[in-house]
């Protein structure tokens, strides 16, 4: 199914029962949401294509309010090296107004127009003239979406922007740039001012998108910005008026890992557990090492779902391999994420490193028996107190480097050989 995005709930499910047993491969360049969900709870299988043909270039992409000087400025551009454009206006009624506006600012260029409405055989002769050089200008709603490839037309204008989906303002952007020229694309919106919240949202996201295979990520910012839609309903957007997306992908996560592993779900678990940890250090993916935000997005969600050590180590050499060495911060974040681990596996909920001592206080239900910990407090009275029921202090000098983990890392490794 190409253009999965085309498609509604129904319409898919209509096309997996023309045989009873079939492969499915959809392909679409902006996933809806409701699929990109399934994909990231591991509902689907996905694979991302992202090596883009030979010798293109990314679109450089503009936001702006109409200005007839922006756009006659554009367009000379596009015309001066014997380049093409595309003038989306999506409004049959006023699409000759438009036209007639361009005529005006530019009286010696061709100007045509194309639509839906229009006799199948008149469309057919102006989009061969248009794909043959035969006119520079082609006014047209959003029927050149899709199925157009034409190299010469290296600039679009779109014209009330925010009036588009994040999906549909890529598919008409990917009009352009289809040769080893430098595409634009012109988002014109009627002012900054009267944009929606999720309007600013998706002109936003698109505009700092521009690079060659932004799809995906874009997808993920509709995702973030429609919902997930329903997963085993209708809709392909929306969001769960109850909890936020980030929970409800654990709610879901949780409950597809028990169903492959044969398990019963423990209600009574808490759904998220977390443990917090204060290290007193830097402890991010810097700017400097990794500048794309999405990528050091994806990279903090991983570190932060690692289930073991192993994991962290896999993680730590791929990052090595694919950015270089890891800098003082990163190499951080790591060993945390390696404290939160050994917390999790003892009961602790929370660690704090100060430059003299260190706090851990217990969960309810801690692994290691309480009277074990008195034990310890005893035998080295000066190293450890107890403060409280649940709270063990440290009194030990801590590094002011990696070492201060490292050294209560090796104390939780004590304290999980006394594990009831």
């Amino acid at each position: 199914i190409d253009e999965e995005h085309r498609f509604g709930v129904k319409q898919k499910e209509a096309l997996k029962k023309i045989r009873g047993q079939s492969d499915i491969l959809t392909m679409t360049a902006t996933p809806i949401p409701r699929t990109l969900n399934m994909a990231l709870g591991s509902l689907r299988e996905l694979s991302i294509i992202a090596t883009p043909p030979q010798g293109r270039s990314a679109i450089q992409t503009f936001v702006n309010e109409w200005d007839d000087g922006t756009i006659k400025e554009a367009c000379s551009r596009e015309l001066h090296r014997g380049g093409q454009i595309f003038v989306v206006h999506n409004d049959i009624d006023s699409i000759d107004n438009m036209a007639e506006n361009l005529k005006t600012l530019m009286p010696n260029i061709h100007v045509r127009i194309a639509h839906g409405q229009m006799p199948t055989r008149e469309l057919e002769r102006i989009m061969s003239d248009f794909y043959h050089g035969r006119f520079q200008i082609l006014v047209c709603t959003t029927i050149i979406e899709t199925g157009i490839d034409i190299p010469n037309a290296n600039t679009i204008i779109i014209n009330n922007a925010q009036n588009f989906g994040l999906a549909q303002l890529h598919q008409l952007r990917g009009r352009v740039g289809r040769s080893h020229h430098r595409a634009y694309a012109y988002l014109v919106i009627k002012s900054h001012q009267s944009l929606s919240a999720n309007a600013k949202k998706r002109l936003d996201a698109i505009e700092s998108l521009e690079e060659l295979g932004a799809g995906f990520m874009l997808a993920n910012h509709d995702l973030e910005i429609r919902g997930a839609g329903d997963l085993l309903g209708d809709n392909q957007s929306g969001k769960i008026s109850e909890i936020g997306f980030n929970l409800y992908h654990d709610l879901l996560k949780r409950t597809i890992d028990a169903m492959r592993a044969g398990k019963q779900i423990n209600l009574d678990d808490p759904i998220n557990h977390e443990i917090e940890i204060d290290t007193g250090l830097g402890c991010i993916i810097p700017q400097t090492y990794l500048g794309d935000v999405h990528e050091r997005l994806v990279l903090y969600k991983r570190i932060a779902n690692a289930k073991n050590n192993d994991e962290l180590k896999d993680l730590q050499i791929e990052m090595i391999d694919r950015f270089g060495l890891l800098p003082d911060s990163t190499k951080n974040l790591f060993a945390a994420t390696r404290l939160k681990l050994f917390s999790d596996k003892i009961g602790i909920d929370k660690i704090s490193l100060y430059d003299d001592k260190a706090h851990l206080t217990f969960a309810d239900k801690t692994t290691i028996e309480p009277i074990k910990i008195i034990n310890l407090v005893q035998q080295q009275p000066r190293t450890y107190q107890l403060k409280s029921q649940n709270q063990l202090i440290i009194k030990q000098e801590m590094p002011e480097d990696i070492e201060r983990i490292v050294l209560i890392e090796d104390l939780l490794k004590k304290l999980c050989q006394l594990k009831s």
